[in-house]
């Protein structure tokens, strides 16, 4: 049967201190939007449910520590709590743009208007609020850690999430075969840097028959080495057959999902570079503590 072990500390620690305002400033933010309703579209959803999401989660992290009830999850508690952090982070940080984006311009007026102003500044206190709280909690050279503290985890987190954003960019059809192989890739590698996330916190890793640390250099060099045939590709099918923006609305909105797909995929290659490059040195060469 589970104890409680209470500690309080967990509440005036650093990364406790930083908890606590990630609640208040999602709460404060979720409630002035809700207070004006000011989500009815599918990015003001998508802020309320990042908002929403960081409160309940951050709670019950709180809580679990706070009891001490943490320890008998069965899961790698820091590993979750490092990829939740860096999860959070990236969704609080495109709210904080898309949001004000989309709801904070001309027609914007009164008490309305400071509502999502003020959750707008909210978000982007919860922002940093989070990203400090990566800084804190990343691993430092010679620790002994959860493998989702280091670069190379955190990167593996940062990878999931920008390949989740460029799916929703994806055009709602495409027969090109050049485009199914990126789609392909897309696909791919997300699927596997998601596995490697979820074995991850479930801690089976160490039961699986391989050198994890290998297989992962090995995934790492493929992945770049795909990435770079559709940082290639990706352009030039989609920019050949349309050089510059369309005037119609639908299909100009059609021509920036296309190019934010291509700036990600950019930012993601060089994602998989520098988690080559890390993961690399974890493993052949020992770094002092």
């Amino acid at each position: 049967m589970p104890t409680f072990n209470m500690d309080f500390k967990t509440l005036t620690s650093p990364v406790g201190i930083l908890r606590i305002l990630q609640v208040v400033f999602s709460c404060i933010a979720f409630s002035l939007v809700a207070s004006v309703k000011a989500y009815n579209d599918p990015y003001g959803s998508w802020s309320m449910f990042t908002w929403c999401l960081c409160f309940a989660i951050t709670i019950c992290i709180i809580v679990l520590e706070l009891t001490g009830l943490c320890q008998n999850v069965p899961i790698s508690w820091d590993d979750f709590t490092s990829a939740f952090s860096m999860l959070a982070s990236l969704m609080l940080f495109t709210t904080s743009i898309m949001y004000p984006a989309v709801y904070l311009h001309g027609t914007c007026t009164g008490n309305s208007c400071g509502c999502r102003a003020g959750a707008t500044a909210m978000s982007i206190l919860c922002f940093f609020a989070y990203a400090i709280e990566v800084g804190l909690t990343r691993a430092k050279p010679g620790e002994i850690s959860g493998f989702l503290s280091t670069i190379p985890g955190l990167l593996k987190v940062f990878q999931a999430y920008v390949t989740c954003v460029i799916f929703s960019l994806l055009p709602g059809s495409y027969t090109l075969a050049g485009i199914q192989w990126c789609v392909a890739v897309y696909s791919i590698c997300f699927i596997i840097t998601t596995l490697i996330i979820i074995l991850t916190i479930g801690r089976l890793l160490p039961r699986l028959p391989i050198n994890f640390e290998k297989i992962l250099i090995g995934y790492n060099i493929l992945a770049v080495a795909m990435y770079i045939t559709v940082a290639i590709m990706w352009p030039y099918y989609w920019f050949k057959k349309i050089p510059t923006r369309p005037s119609d609305p639908g299909q100009g909105q059609a021509w920036d999902n296309i190019l934010g797909v291509t700036f990600l995929t950019y930012i993601n290659l060089i994602a998989y570079i520098v988690d080559l490059v890390y993961s690399t040195r974890m493993v052949f060469f020992v770094v002092p503590a």
